[in-house]
């Protein structure tokens, strides 16, 4: 390329617009990111230009800020989220030729495993960082088409619904009566969706060839795994932007039979809960359904997770519910268990770090924790979680003053008397035990860890739901 033909590469973006619409990328660090798609737009599937709304200027920068501002780690071709501007404002006018065209590839994904808490690994596929920009937005171009005609009892990756919505419609079924539920397990879902029943699913609404062409293109784009392209026959892969909007496409067959059937239930992605009066009705249903699911979309229910059960003795993302004839919402055990499990780590007696540091991760991981489950009705689940993590911390106390001098001398100066403060320093009994003991308990109680900057769970709990 000449220096003259340098100096004339476009902005960013800007495509075939009038050069006063150059996008300015200054100024735009720390935009709020937008909504992944403005449902209100009407939809715009019905004709065959629906590529040119994809790549359209307004579009384009709305999804790149969304991008940017989720971060994520790199693709297979190694770029990270901060070269993504430079590598478009070179390369933009081809990546939009192409996909005008449609002659544009996605590169495979790059596989991560996740350990799920229940043990095994989730399969995440990353797409490279141009890929997750223009999956999202093709997701901004495909929601307004696909998202009202979703059923109003699905909650999962859609635009002005959420997870707390969802657990409180399941409520309100159990308190209507529906005290049996039959919570349907889809075995692997994202790795088993079939490619030609999805694919005739967003064909019935996108008539343009390019975007079909496109979306396939990204079901098919494989999966890097040891420096191999492995090619993918089936499913989508967790990870990119738009999974989970094809997710609910595919799983609205599920929701359109389920109503016409006049059943009552909550879907969020591929978790779903059918609720029914009898255990009886239960049975019946997860058998039809199982048929259903099996034979029309081609997936798996795993009849080893599934069950016929009553609400609370299941969990329900991340909650479960009380049996008395006023259903109240409360952790799951599962949920407990894993909430532990992490504040174990966080206050390990052999990690060495300063308290203040450890007092600040645990506030990190509570606040956030308890910005998602403020939707439960137990307050006193919270009160003994934190006693309980207070006891952890001291018990990490006790353990930093090893020396039973170092020891006796600190709690003196917390209060203790002498007498008692030489009994503690120098018993036998483990540090788990000693930080239950009254006198530890009273000097190291709710007032010292708040003077420390601790976050009590009840008191972040009561500050939100106040906000309801």
């Amino acid at each position: 390329m000449s220096s003259r033909e340098g100096r004339r590469q476009p902005k960013i973006l800007e495509g075939s617009y009038p050069r006063e619409e150059a996008v300015n990328l200054r100024g735009t660090v720390g935009v709020p990111s937008p909504s992944p798609a403005r449902v209100g737009e009407p939809p715009c599937g019905d004709g065959t230009d629906l590529m040119e709304k994809v790549v359209e200027r307004s579009n384009m920068l709305r999804a790149l800020r969304r991008v940017e501002s989720n971060k994520g780690a790199a693709g297979v071709d190694g770029m990270e989220i901060k070269s993504l501007r430079p590598y478009l404002k070179e390369h933009w006018l081809r990546i939009r030729e192409e996909l005008l065209k449609g002659t544009y590839r996605p590169q495979p994904v790059r596989r991560v495993e996740i350990p799920k808490p229940d043990g095994g690994v989730r399969l995440l596929g990353i797409p490279t960082v141009l890929d997750r920009l223009i999956q999202q937005a093709l997701l901004q171009a495909l929601t307004p088409i696909f998202d009202p005609g979703f059923s109003e009892h699905s909650f999962g990756f859609r635009p002005g619904r959420n997870a707390h919505q969802a657990v409180k419609e399941a409520q309100g079924y159990i308190r209507e009566g529906y005290r049996y539920v039959v919570d349907l397990d889809l075995e692997k879902f994202f790795d088993r969706v079939n490619h030609d029943i999805l694919m005739a699913r967003v064909a019935r609404k996108v008539k343009d060839k390019r975007v079909l062409k496109l979306i396939r293109a990204y079901l098919k784009a494989g999966v890097m795994v040891g420096g191999i392209c492995i090619t993918s026959e089936e499913g989508t892969p967790q990870g990119g932007p738009l999974s989970p909007l094809l997710a609910n496409i595919i799983l609205d067959d599920l929701d359109k039979e389920l109503e016409r059937r006049g059943h009552k239930f909550v879907r969020y992605a591929d978790d779903c809960n059918i609720y029914v009066k009898s255990q009886r009705a239960g049975l019946r249903v997860i058998e039809s359904v199982k048929r259903f699911v099996e034979g029309r979309l081609k997936l798996k229910v795993n009849m080893e997770k599934s069950a016929v059960d009553r609400p609370w003795r299941r969990k329900f993302l991340g909650f479960s519910f009380t049996w008395e004839r006023e259903p109240r919402i409360r952790l799951a055990p599962k949920t407990i268990k894993r909430f532990k499990d992490r504040i174990r780590q966080i206050t390990r007696r052999n990690w060495s770090i300063e308290l203040k540091q450890r007092i600040e991760l645990l506030n990190t991981y509570l606040k956030g924790w308890i910005g998602y489950f403020r939707l439960i009705d137990t307050r006193s689940t919270l009160e003994a979680l934190d006693e309980w993590i207070r006891r952890r911390l001291r018990m990490c106390l006790l353990k930093q003053w090893r020396k039973p001098r170092t020891r006796r001398r600190n709690l003196v100066a917390l209060g203790i008397p002498e007498d008692w403060a030489s009994l503690i320093s120098e018993s036998r009994k483990g540090y788990w035990r000693l930080a239950n003991t009254p006198q530890v308990n009273k000097a190291l109680g709710l007032k010292y860890w708040k003077d420390q900057g601790l976050t009590s769970l009840v008191e972040r709990y009561l500050e939100l739901r106040s906000a309801l």
